[in-house]
């Protein structure tokens, strides 16, 4: 079991359960997805530029990245229909904790003037969405073996109704949100 898993279960669920007031434990709210996006505009000239793209975002998540494609045709990019431009992955359960856990601990840490995170990120409907500027905060990336920096989205998808207890949920979890 993952380390943020088992605070979740041992002290997390019956904080919030407590604070507002609920009666199961099923209702409380809990991270459900990580998704990683990745999108790499350049590829539209060079192929290797996403295959670089790929074997990052393999390296941080863990798991295998899914090319994405583009929906429409936009001349002024040069981008076709089904181009890929771009990568994402979706980290569930023990993926997804173990991603969180190195991004609070290790990565977030490690960003140059940190301050933190920005509390008006919710989209209110309790997911929250920050975006990571370097891969290189990621101690899986080799500074040596990089071909240009780059930066990706990472989106916290919740069961939470509130931006409220989503917050409160994160808090809980280590995120350093701005007070």
């Amino acid at each position: 079991m993952a380390r943020l898993e088992k605070l979740y279960h041992d002290s997390i669920l019956e904080t919030i359960k407590s604070r507002y007031n609920y009666t199961s434990p099923m209702a409380v709210p809990k991270i459900t997805k990580v998704t990683l996006n990745m999108g790499v505009g350049e590829a539209v000239g060079d192929k290797k530029v996403l295959e670089h793209a790929v074997s990052d975002m393999r390296m941080i998540a863990g798991q295998k990245p899914v090319v994405t494609v583009a929906r429409k045709s936009i001349a002024g990019f040069k981008i076709r229909d089904d181009m890929p431009i771009g990568c994402k992955v979706t980290l569930r359960r023990k993926m997804m904790y173990e991603f969180l856990d190195r991004l609070i601990s290790v990565a977030l840490p490690r960003t140059r003037d940190f301050r933190g995170l920005n509390p008006n990120s919710f989209d209110g409907r309790g997911n929250y969405s920050l975006g990571i500027t370097e891969t290189l905060i990621f101690p899986e990336i080799d500074y040596e073996k990089i071909d240009k920096v780059r930066g990706f989205d990472v989106c916290i998808t919740t069961s939470a109704n509130t931006d409220e207890e989503a917050r409160a949920l994160l808090e809980l979890f280590g995120f350093p949100l701005k007070k």
